[in-house]
Formats: C-alpha cells, structure tokens, sequence
C-alpha cells in the first residue's frame, strides 16, 4: 500500500547516488527502488531475522538497514555494496524513510480521526485521548465546509481540493463520499464569516473554471477545538440542503446567514401543512396568478415600499396599491401591515418547503 509512496521518495534522491537502493516489505518484495525491473522482485538473500539482534545486516552484494519498528522491522532499506560508503547510504536512506513514514502515519491517522469525529463514531471521552496522542493543536478555531459536486468529471475533486489546502497538519480534506467532500480549515480567532464566503467562492471557481467540476458549498460556524467540529459540519449539512429550497440561484451558502429559513427547514411537515390551512382560511396561495405572485416578491424585496417596488416593477403606483388590495380580499392580510407581512413571508416558506420534499442526510 505504501509502495508508490516510497517510490516516490527514492525518485527524489535517486539521481545523488551511484548505487542501487531501495525498500522491501514484510513479505520480502522489493516495493521501491531507483531501478524500476528491481520492483515486484523477491529479496532472496535476506531475511528479518537477520536483523533481531541488529538493524544492519551486510551481505556479499547488499547491505540492509531496517526501519518502522524497534523490534520487528516492518520496512527495510537496501543498497547495493557492502563497504562504508553502502553502510551509510542506508543508515542515511532508513532515517530518511523512517520520517516520512511517521509523517505520513500521523497524517494519515489525523484524516481519519478528524472523518470519525464529523460522522459522530468518537466516544466524548475518547477524543481528546486520541487528540492528545495525536499532537492535535486544541485551542485554534476551525470551521467546516462541505463542498457538494453536481456534475462528473475525470478529475477528482478532492485532491483538486487538496492542492489548494498544502498545509497537512492545519487543513484537512477528507472524501465522504462520491459527491461530499468536507474541508476542516483552521482559522484566526476573529476570522470575519464574510471571509469564509470569499475562500469558498475561490474554490467554486476553481473547481468550475479549470476542472468543469460544479459545486454547492455549505458554510458552518466556527467552533474552538476538536469536540465540536461535528456540529459545524452538521451545519454545513444544513446550508447546502435549505439552499437547495430557499436559495435555489445560489451555490454558496453560510449557515450563519439562514436566517428564517433555517427554522423553517426544521418545522415537522404537519405543523407547516396545518399553519398554511389556519393563515390562508379565505383562499389559498394557488388562487394567486403568477403576476401576483412577482408582485408580492418584488414587494418583499423592496422592504415594503410602495414607490420602489411600482418603480421597478414599471406600473403606476395605484396600479400596486391595487394589486396589494387585491391579495389582502383573497387572503385577509394587508402586506402594507409590517405583522401580516411577516406572517405571509414566513407562509410562503412553508410553502416552498413543503414542495420540495427536501431530502436530508
């Protein structure tokens, strides 16, 4: 499993030196090496327990050196040679691949801890266990995105993502599934939310100008430490699936921004279905033609003024007073009046909600 991320460290130093060198396995398969007919090969000359009492071994053609673990070697350096110079070739090459391969361990332990904690399969108590031994970083903000792809593409998404986010051990971008990617990034403590919108219209961007990768990206709220990062990704759950009702035009939605629409979204179907029968008990919004409908939008939009909204809507201003007459004999509210105004927005939510079907996670 390691084997081209081994290969790719001997690439690096291959061409400084003059010797045939490479790492073999557990099972004695040559995984790496600066000769690409040596991969895939059987050690033959060479067995671990030659190194139980010693972690160097000399032969007539090779010298070893073994790496990964004290008292049973899981990794083993070779070089070709069996003078000084091969002997410290390989003490050099197995410290070398000794810290990549921790590196690379932890890097890969956070991923999944980081993976376990968002989908909620972390004990309470044993995260700050594992943060612990893990050198988790505790008190630093992070925030969670979840980057939702609506359209294929040959080029993965994810590790399109991952080049925008270098820093390992502060950001991590972990695949959820074929359409979900959730990027943890960590954050100054007086990052302004605005911030997080320019950061995921720049990945947007990315993703759509120079992959064709389209995406949704929901937004959560910044939370300190690691305990609570679950809640911040349920969070960014929350903004892609209300924008996908209430912010159709929209591609990029922070949690902190729902507003209204959030507590919509949470409301029992019930509830909604019997708070439409009880506001509309003269008549019902599907008795409103679809000028009427603008109308009232093109309202809302205006903060309830009257000369904007008929000046943008290019009719006469008792053209609109007309038209808000009208609603008012239909539906007994007078959208003039600041309180039936809220109590028909907030019907036109449950409305939409409610036609939606939302499919949630």
């Amino acid at each position: 499993m390691l084997g081209k991320f081994f290969q790719s460290i001997v690439n690096q130093i291959g061409s400084s030196l003059d010797k045939t060198f490479g790492v073999i396995d557990e099972s004695l398969t040559v995984i790496a090496c600066n000769r690409n007919d040596k991969i895939g090969e059987t050690a033959k000359s060479f067995n671990h327990n030659s190194l139980l009492n010693s972690n160097v071994y000399i032969t007539d053609e090779h010298t070893y050196k073994s790496f990964g673990t004290h008292i049973y070697p899981g990794y083993v350096v070779f070089v070709s040679g069996n003078d000084n110079i091969s002997k410290d070739y390989a003490n050099l090459i197995s410290v070398t691949m000794e810290n990549a391969l921790k590196y690379h361990n932890e890097r890969y332990d956070k991923s999944n801890f980081i993976k376990n904690i968002l989908l909620d399969n972390v004990l309470s108590g044993d995260i700050y266990i594992k943060s612990r031994k893990l050198k988790f970083n505790l008190d630093v903000n992070r925030v969670c995105m979840i980057i939702k792809t609506t359209s294929k593409s040959d080029t993965s998404a994810c590790e399109v993502v991952k080049g925008l986010f270098p820093d390992k051990n502060k950001d991590f971008v972990i695949n959820i599934n074929e359409n979900n990617i959730v990027l943890v990034k960590e954050i100054p403590k007086e990052t302004d939310t605005s911030d997080f919108e320019k950061l995921a219209i720049s990945i947007s961007d990315t993703l759509s100008g120079e992959y064709s990768i389209n995406s949704v990206i929901g937004i959560g709220t910044p939370v300190n430490g690691i305990k609570d990062l679950a809640r911040s990704f349920k969070e960014s759950q929350v903004a892609v699936e209300v924008g996908k009702v209430f912010d159709t035009n929209k591609n990029i939605i922070s949690y902190a921004n729902l507003g209204i629409a959030r507590l919509v979204y949470q409301l029992p179907t019930t509830l909604c279905e019997a708070f439409l029968k009880e506001i509309f008990k003269r008549g019902s919004i599907e008795s409103m033609d679809q000028e009427t409908l603008f109308t009232i939008q093109k309202f809302f939009e205006n903060s309830l003024n009257i000369s904007e909204t008929s000046r943008k809507l290019f009719v006469h201003r008792n053209t609109l007073v007309y038209r808000l007459e009208k609603i008012k004999k239909i539906t007994g509210l007078d959208l003039r009046e600041f309180e039936d105004a809220i109590v028909f927005k907030i019907a036109l939510m449950v409305k939409k909600y409610l036609v939606s079907n939302p499919t949630k996670y």
